[in-house]
Order: structure tokens, then C-alpha cells, then sequence
């Protein structure tokens, strides 16, 4: 049994960009979202105040959860595969696939913990090698269409610690249970993991979040910087 548990978030972390963003923006770009112009205000706004604090999950979802109800099954998983062929494939850098590799093979227990929805980042999450995906989970009717709702607990701030030690009881194990532990993120909104986990690493850190490093000691880590549109 691993005695290491390598915890990851996924935008500006593993990868240079914003993957929720990126969807709302493809989808737009597409005609997939209605009106592109005001589409891409909505997606813009939401960034905006996600990088100053000032969005909760449950108003991030009300858009980007409402996105899942613009197509069917079939749809949706055609557009996907586009998506990741032609936004998230040319930028799966191998600076991030040399980190995860590095885990995985030392047999670290790894997991990706994300605020973007599990629809959006379980294909991310496979192309990387990263067996387990935890994200905010998108609601669905009983016949399996999204609500545009959360189902459980959002993979947000707090609530990325609460699912991870709810995944980790559904593995028999807790956070004690390891001898090391290493979360790595850019967003000063994962602060709550951060301080959970004996190797803190602030990762393609956001300003904030690398001056509290510089406080605390905490390691930085510069994957690709120079390639961030950054979400903080």
C-alpha cells in the first residue's frame, strides 16, 4: 500500500489555461451557446470575479453547468471530443505530464481535485494518466440529462477538502494514513488543501497565493508562466 498521496489541481496548475473557460469559450466560438458576444461577456464576467473572490460555485455552475443542457448526450460528447482535439491536446505541455509521471512512478496515490466539472475534465484527467478525478459533479435527471445543478458537495475552496477525505474513506483511507502528502495549485482559493497537506506547492502561483508561499516557506514551482492567461 502507497504510503504518498500527490493531490493536483488542473487549471493553470497542469494546465496553461482555464479548462471551464476554455469550454464556454469553444462552445461560443462554435455557435454553440447562443449569442457568441454575449456568451463570451458571461464567461469573461465569470472570471473576473472568480480572480478577485467574488464568485461562489453555485454562481459559477448557474452558467457553466447550464452549458451541459445546450445538446444532447450524443452532442455533447462529439463537441468534447473537438474540444479536447483542438484546444486541450495541443496544450498538454510535457513539462505537467513530466510531474505527474514523476508521481506515478514512485506508485504515489494521485488524484486531480478541480472546481470544473467532472464532464469537462474526466477526458483531461485520462489523457494525463490520472486515474482519479475528483470535480464538481454536474446533476442529473433519471433519465440522465444535466439539470444545470450541482449534485453533492462542490470541488471548491473548502469543499475540495471535504471530497477529498470523503473519497479517501471510500478507499479505507485517510489523510493521516500517508506519510507525505503534496497538493499542488496556483489559486489562493485552494487554500483550505494547502494546509492540509505536509508539502504545500504553489504551482504557476497567482500573485496572492505566491506571497503567502514566500510567507510560509511553502514551495514554487514555475511550469510555464510565460504561457498563463491566468485565473488566479
Amino acid at each position: 500500500m502507497t504510503h504518498h498521496l500527490a493531490l493536483f489541481d488542473l487549471d493553470h496548475t497542469l494546465l496553461p489555461f482555464d479548462s471551464d473557460y476554455q469550454w464556454a469559450e469553444f462552445l461560443a466560438r462554435t455557435g454553440r451557446a447562443g449569442d457568441p458576444a454575449l456568451a463570451r461577456a458571461r464567461n469573461d464576467d465569470l472570471m473576473r470575479r472568480y480572480n478577485e473572490g467574488a464568485l461562489s460555485a453555485e454562481e459559477a455552475a448557474d452558467f457553466m453547468l447550464g452549458l451541459l443542457r445546450l445538446g444532447s448526450a450524443e452532442e455533447l460528447a462529439a463537441w468534447h471530443r473537438e474540444y479536447m482535439d483542438t484546444v486541450v491536446q495541443p496544450r498538454l505541455l510535457p513539462q505537467a505530464r513530466a510531474l505527474v509521471d514523476e508521481h506515478l512512478a514512485r506508485g504515489d496515490l494521485c488524484a486531480i481535485v478541480t472546481a470544473t466539472n467532472t464532464f469537462v475534465t474526466s477526458p483531461i484527467a485520462q489523457a494525463l494518466g490520472i486515474r482519479h478525478l475528483i470535480g464538481t459533479i454536474p446533476q442529473q435527471d433519471a433519465q440522465g440529462r444535466y439539470t444545470g445543478r450541482i449534485h453533492g458537495t462542490p470541488s471548491f475552496s473548502a469543499g475540495k477538502v471535504i471530497r477529498v477525505r470523503q473519497w479517501l474513506l471510500e478507499l479505507d483511507r485517510q489523510l493521516s494514513d500517508f506519510d507525505e502528502t503534496w497538493f499542488y495549485s496556483d489559486s489562493i482559493n485552494d487554500l483550505p488543501l494547502l494546509e492540509a497537506v505536509s508539502h504545500p506547492v504553489a504551482t504557476n502561483p497567482s500573485p496572492a497565493l505566491r506571497e503567502i508561499a514566500r510567507t510560509r516557506g511553502w514551495r514554487e514551482l514555475d511550469l510555464f508562466s510565460e504561457l498563463q492567461d491566468h485565473k488566479s
